[in-house]
């Protein structure tokens, strides 16, 4: 049981180092996009979330990615399994159907699940900040529609 807790807490600590760097990646975004005047503020609100949601979902696919090279290393599904398949369903809690992990290496699905769950409600918290962000920049600038004194 150590070496499931050894092993899921390492791919966890891959997972969190991934997550940090993309969001450094994703607030570089709309840093950028906030230095920018706009004549179409609705569609440029639109493309900032548009390009941070498209990086975060990056961030989760290689994350699932390294679930899937772990479970690979260390033989934690059934032989001839879909491992990236496997690693979607518990990185998203979405739940056991067509394939288990073998007897021994049983709690790291729910260590991928606690992982997944992390990771998706700091990519919420990322989008959350990012649309604010913008929403003040483009009330700061004056943009028609984003400031308090100008009905839409």
């Amino acid at each position: 049981m150590a070496i499931q807790f050894f092993v899921g807490s390492l791919v966890t600590v891959i997972t969190i180092m991934i997550h940090a760097l993309v969001t450094v990646g994703a607030v570089g975004i709309a840093r950028k996009a906030g230095l920018r005047h706009t004549m179409r503020p609705k569609f440029h609100l639109m493309a900032v979330m548009v390009e941070v949601a498209a990086v975060l979902m990056i961030a989760h696919t290689l994350e699932m990615l390294a679930w899937a090279l772990a479970y690979a290393i260390v033989g934690a599904a059934p032989e001839g399994s879909d491992l990236l398949y496997f690693a979607f369903v518990n990185y998203t809690t979405l739940g056991y159907g067509d394939i288990t992990p073998v007897q021994a290496w049983r709690l790291i699905g729910p260590m991928t699940a606690m992982s997944g769950i992390l990771m998706f409600g700091w990519s919420a918290a990322v989008l959350f900040e990012v649309l604010q962000k913008t929403l003040d920049h483009l009330a700061k600038i004056g943009a028609r529609g984003f400031n308090f004194e100008d009905p839409g």
